[in-house]
């Protein structure tokens, strides 16, 4: 029977259609309009019809972007029995005296570049298609006075972030130009997130992104200093020298442990299964998935749980695997990239271990690898940064915005009240209450975390 003639299976397909395309939220603005028969005289012309119920449908609506112009007056006084004395309202605080933007607009331009990935040049566009004529350089000078103002805030979300038992880092590639030079060269973004949300921590999850010019090992030690605890790192992003030696200095300098991440070797050895066969690799990834079908099973589970099934499970599995890859490694030829692999997976063995005794740590880096996207696509669109000043802007607003979107919080608002509130004399004391957890209520907080 066709849906036309099923009355039952038009319904179930309508409340799916329904369901697929979500609901509006409740906090926008609604605007009514009824719209009504022209007569209320019935056809039969016996009386009039009257109300018994109506119909109720929703549409989004959009307003694109309005600018307005907020003009200032301060009106001046003097007095009649004297001639020198003027009386003024001071001018209110700005971030940029005697400029145009107001803060809210110059949180907009980051916001924009950081969490939307639009380059200032696009921004640019979009500005002048409303008639407002504003340079490349006269945006990129707005993001660097915001950065240059959230620089503290961004310190002590690093600091927060050191204090905490157990961080996840990983790094990637900042194309920066070199003046004099006429190219670019390659700088180093860090990324240092936690997330504790898998075994039900406490603490709120957040990032702090640092810049680097180079890639040398005592980049790490440097703005990690003072962490101690669990380090959850990516041993290898490249085939060339890679962070990995950074973090085993920082280890060897500190009270650091360096767990590494499954999913690194899971890939190793997925990139020799995939093009055809290949039995040693296609059993390793089998015996990979079963430490993560256990994981998906425990995950927000406490931390003492997950240890306790980790023993129970996953140890015999872990310890059944070296032995195993230890054979196979001297059955096939050295110089393979299935030998390549194994080795990677056999020198950092202690590292993929470690979550055997401790249920806060995770299989993988995932967590971190997430944080480090946003930055990518940054990069995709910006092509480079300017400077190694330019870069240092760009780690701050883009940590900022990152904790703001792990914690649901809306990154322009949160810059915007930030930017005023430090320009209206916010102290330094309290810059707790300027980092984006202040802004989240307890439920929201208590939801991510």
């Amino acid at each position: 029977m066709s849906e036309q003639h099923n009355p039952a299976e038009r319904k179930v397909r309508a409340v799916r259609r329904r369901s697929n395309r979500g609901k509006l939220p409740t906090h926008l603005p609604r605007i009514e309009t009824v719209v009504d028969v022209e007569s209320t005289i019935c056809p039969c012309s016996a009386g009039r019809v009257h109300r018994i119920g109506e119909d109720v449908s929703e549409r989004l609506d959009i307003v694109p972007t309005q600018f307005r112009v907020l003009v200032v007056h301060r009106p001046k006084y003097a007095c009649r029995a004297c001639t020198d004395v003027v009386v003024q309202a001071p001018t209110p605080a700005r971030l940029i005296e005697g400029g145009l933007p107001t803060e809210a607009t110059v949180a907009q331009v980051p916001v924009s570049k950081f969490a939307d990935h639009l380059p200032l040049y696009r921004q640019a566009h979009i500005y002048a298609r409303r008639g407002i004529v504003l340079d490349r350089s006269t945006l990129a000078d707005w993001v660097g006075r915001a950065a240059f103002l959230l620089r503290p805030v961004h310190e002590r979300l690093l600091d927060k972030l050191k204090a905490s038992p157990k961080l996840f880092a990983d790094e990637t590639t900042a194309p920066v130009l070199d003046p004099g030079r006429g190219r670019t060269k390659t700088g180093q973004l860090f990324a240092n997130a936690r997330d504790d949300r898998p075994w039900g921590g406490s603490d709120p999850p957040g990032v702090a992104y640092v810049y680097a010019p180079d890639r040398k090992a005592e980049q790490p030690i440097a703005h990690l200093s003072g962490f101690t605890g669990i380090l959850q790192a990516c041993p290898e992003r490249s085939r060339r020298v890679d962070g990995y030696g950074g973090y085993r200095v920082l280890a060897r300098h500190n009270d650091v442990q360096l767990a590494f991440c499954w999913s690194h070797v899971r890939r190793k050895f997925y990139e020799l299964a995939t093009p055809g066969p290949a039995p040693i690799a296609s059993e390793a990834l089998t015996r990979i998935a079963e430490l993560y079908r256990i994981e998906g099973e425990i995950r927000g589970r406490s931390a003492e749980e997950r240890r306790i099934v980790r023993q129970e499970r996953t140890r015999s599995l872990v310890e059944a695997l070296e032995p195993w890859l230890r054979a196979k490694l001297q059955l096939i030829s050295q110089k393979t990239k299935l030998a390549e692999a194994i080795r990677y997976t056999l020198s950092r063995w202690l590292g993929l271990c470690l979550l055997l005794d401790d249920g806060r740590i995770e299989i993988d880096n995932n967590v971190v690898e997430r944080t480090i996207r946003p930055l990518a696509l940054t990069r995709k669109n910006a092509l480079f940064a300017g400077s190694d000043a330019g870069a240092e802007h760009w780690v701050v607003i883009a940590s900022l915005i990152a904790t703001c979107k792990l914690i649901d919080i809306e990154p322009y608002r949160y810059l915007a009240d930030v930017i005023t509130r430090i320009i209206e004399g916010h102290p330094n004391r309290r810059l707790d209450d300027l980092l984006p957890w202040a802004y989240a209520t307890p439920q929201v907080l208590k939801a991510v975390a």
